[in-house]
Order: structure tokens, then sequence, then C-alpha cells
């Protein structure tokens, strides 16, 4: 599979995923009163989804590492489309909450392909862009879905919104199947199966336990003791489920660990107050301010639009300034955003928040996923993808948790501010991150042997632990280096 075609592929996996999710969540009523469902079983409809995607994104990504990403992003697209379509049949709650579980397995399997593919197709100093494009195509589908999935159900019925991702999911599926993996090196050890399981279960719990607040369950206990019992399982095992390797490129020290795990911090961050407010806004606008669901509806749309500008834009930054500099300066417009939204009473005022929010979360899903997948090897750049994966499930989920329990107490607006600080907060995360290299001097000192590192240079850090190969040289770059375009 060349380039372009996987850049498509993982573009197409990416807009599956995110249509998937926004059609199903217009056409839920319809669904619910069709069905003679509880409330409760309308909402299993998503979160048995979510436990299972989310449960299951980093030991898929292992399993792309191991035995190709093309094999496994087959395979998901393949079950996601099958399962899509029995969906659209399904003859009562239960069979689509089942349904909706074997299709999160097939989710999780997809979603970290989609950015390992990327990263063992395009050389580390050429990701910016096919990030940025993929970032773009998921907004324009986050857009599109309520609208698509609005008119499908008043025309045709909830039935209709699982049939739009089948042919897709298909054809693209077998467009991988049929491609040639490229060869791989062998598996430096058993799989990890008890460590895959006791993440699976901590997780698992962990978004049951945001999903059901301000309810007090059984999970949250249960995520501790699964969280515990993974760590020190992944100190001692020889062979963990999470390598070093996809905190950080050999060589680099404890530099890439701290790099992928503020960028991870970040996402979680960006991606919880983004849905947070989101949920906040939809009751302000409607229950608040008496505004039809059309109306508010049409005052988000900056979020979106500036989501898609603010993607090529981040992309461009990260070149010029580092991801340091592109961090702190989109997760400030996104606290600015939030603070915005908190105050506003006016249409405009709401308008001009909604698109501060876009751009700044635009950006920073751009950056900080680039951080994530770049810092990775090539060999574990699943591992990386279902990193990046659960931080963009559980941030959603603990965003939504958050404003639910705030606004139980009686402050519709709260929300909003404790996001916004939360937010305000991040920018410390950006420090662990690389900033722009300082360019080498033109000419050696004098007095330095041919070889020796000049003084002032960053040659020191671009030779050692250097990678060889084909895309050797784009080691010698720090986090935005490379040529321009790239």
């Amino acid at each position: 599979m060349n380039r372009p075609l996987t850049l498509a592929s993982s573009v197409a996996g990416a807009v599956i995923v995110a249509l998937d999710g926004t059609v199903l969540t217009v056409a839920r009523p319809a669904l619910q009163r069709d069905l003679h469902a509880s409330l409760a079983q309308a909402q299993w409809t998503g979160t048995g989804y979510l436990v299972a995607v989310a449960s299951l994104l980093v030991f898929a990504g292992r399993l792309g590492d191991r035995h190709g990403h093309r094999r496994t992003f087959a395979v998901g697209m393949l079950g996601f489309g099958a399962v899509s379509a029995a969906l659209a049949v399904a003859p009562g709650v239960g069979w689509v909450i089942g349904l909706r579980v074997v299709q999160g397995v097939f989710g999780a399997l997809l979603q970290p392909a989609t950015l390992g593919m990327l990263r063992a197709s395009f050389p580390p100093e050429r990701l910016r862009t096919p990030i940025a494009v993929r970032t773009a195509a998921i907004g324009v589908a986050a857009a599109a879905g309520p609208v698509v999935g609005g008119a499908l159900t008043t025309e045709f019925g909830w039935r209709s919104v699982f049939w739009v991702t089948v042919v897709p999911a298909l054809l693209f599926g077998a467009l991988a199947l049929a491609s040639r993996e490229e060869p791989r090196p062998p598996a430096d050890g058993p799989l990890d199966l008890p460590g895959a399981l006791l993440l699976a279960v901590a997780l698992a719990c962990l978004v049951h336990t945001l999903v059901t607040l301000p309810g007090v369950t059984w999970s949250a206990p249960v995520a501790v003791l699964a969280g515990v019992a993974f760590v020190r399982h992944e100190r001692r095992t020889p062979a963990p489920l999470l390598p070093p390797a996809a905190f950080g490129r050999t060589g680099r020290g404890t530099t890439g660990s701290r790099a992928v795990g503020a960028a991870l911090g970040l996402l979680v961050v960006a991606s919880a107050a983004l849905n947070g407010a989101v949920f906040a806004c939809v009751y302000l606008l409607q229950d608040g301010l008496g505004l039809t669901p059309l109306h508010s509806a049409l005052l988000s749309l900056p979020l979106a639009v500036f989501l898609v500008a603010a993607a090529p834009a981040a992309a461009v930054l990260l070149r010029r300034a580092g991801a340091r500099a592109t961090l702190t300066g989109a997760t400030t417009v996104l606290a600015v955003g939030l603070l915005v939204l908190a105050g506003a009473s006016a249409p405009g005022v709401f308008c001009a928040g909604f698109a501060l929010v876009g751009a700044g979360f635009g950006a920073t899903m751009v950056a900080a996923t680039h951080v994530v997948v770049r810092e990775a090897s090539a060999e574990s750049a699943g591992v990386a993808g279902g990193l990046q994966q659960t931080a963009m499930n559980v941030g959603p989920a603990l965003g939504v948790a958050t404003a639910t329990v705030l606004m139980d107490l009686g402050a519709p607006r709260s929300p909003l501010l404790a996001l916004a600080c939360a937010t305000a907060a991040a920018p410390a995360l950006c420090r662990a991150l690389p900033s722009r290299p300082r360019p080498a001097p033109a000419t050696r000192p004098t007095g330095c042997p041919a070889g020796h590192p000049a003084e002032g240079s960053d040659a020191t850090h671009k030779d050692h632990g250097a990678e060889r190969g084909p895309h050797a040289r784009s080691l010698r770059d720090d986090e935005v280096g490379g040529r321009p375009g790239g």
C-alpha cells in the first residue's frame, strides 16, 4: 500500500469512527421509542461501545505492532462494517447493545492502526501533514455527523444511520487486506496477555465509573486495584505490553518518555474540556436561554469550522515554532474560549467562544498526536496509537462526567469555569515537550577536530543513539525538525 492510499485508509478509518458516534447520538431518541427501550438501555448503546473500545485500544495496538498494522486495520474495518449492517436489522434493544459492544472490539482494532500505518509509512519528519489531514477530516465528520444523522433518521428511521459506514468500511478493509504488508522484525517475546487483561479491566472500569457519575459504583475500586496490579506486572515482566520504545526512541533517555506522557496528558485535558463544554452548552443554550436545538447547533458551528482550519495551521506552527510553543499557545486559546463561553449571553459571544475552543482543540490534537506518534519507534507505533486513542476516549468521558456532577449542583456555567481552570494549568505540562532545535553553526570553531560536536550546537544530541536506515536523518532533528513542507 503506497503512501497516498495509506493516508486515505487512515483518514477513512478515523472518519468512520467519528461518524458512527455522532449519527447514533442524534438517532438514539428514535431508537428508544421504536424499540420501547428505557433511557438506561438507550444510553448503553453508546456506553457499551465506549467501554469495549477504551479497554482494548492498547492491546489492539500491540497486536498491530506484532502482526502488521494493515492486517489489524483490515480486520477492524471489515468487522466494523459487518456489525454496522447487523445493527441496521437488529430486532431488539438487547441485540443493539450486544452488537455495539462487538463493534467496539473491531473499533479498537482499527483505531490504533490508523496511526500505526502512518508512522510506518511516513518518515518522522513528514508526519505533521498526514496527522493534520486526519485531524481535519475528523472535524468535518464530527460536524457533518449530526446533520447526516438527523436527515436520515427523519426520512428513513434510526436504522438507516448504521448503513452510512458499511460500504466505506468494507471497501477500505478489503483494500488493506489485499495490500502487501511490509516485512516485520520477529517478535521480541511472548504477547503479554496478563498485562493486557489487567489493563483492559482497569480501563473498562475507569470508563464505566466516569459514565455513571455522580453515582458510586463497584467499578471505581476495581479500576484502582487493576491499575496498581498492571503497573506492578509491567515492571516485572520481561516482555511488557507497554514497551519503553512506545514512549521514546532509543537513545533519547527519559526525554522521550516525559514528552509522550505530557502529550497524552494534554490530549486528555483538551478532549475533556471540549466534550464537557459542549455537553454543558447544550443545556445552557436550550434550557437556560430557550433556544431551539437547531439554533443552538448553528451557534456551535464555528467550533467545527475552526477545528478544521486549525489542523493545517498547527502543522505549520510545529515546523516553525516547535511542539512546546505550539501546545502552550493552543491550550491557552482553548482556556480563553472556555472562559468566553462561561460568561457569554449574546449569540455573537457564544460563536466567538466556540471558535476559540475549536481552534485551540484542533491545534492541540494535531500537535500532541504528532509528539506521541513521532517519539515512538516504528516497531511500537501501534501501542503509541493505542495510547493516543485511549486518551481521546477517556478524556470525553471525564469531561462529561465533570459537567454532569457540577450541573447537578445547580450551577449551569460552573463546568465551563472548572474546565477553563484545568485547561489553563495545562501549559505546565508543555515544559516536558521538545522545543524548536537551535540551528547548528555553519562553520566549525577553530581547534575542533573533524567530527567533533561544535560548542553550542545540538550535534551531540543528534548523533548519539541515532537510528540507522532510510529514515536516519530524521533523528538528527528535534520535534519539528526536517525539511519545510514535511
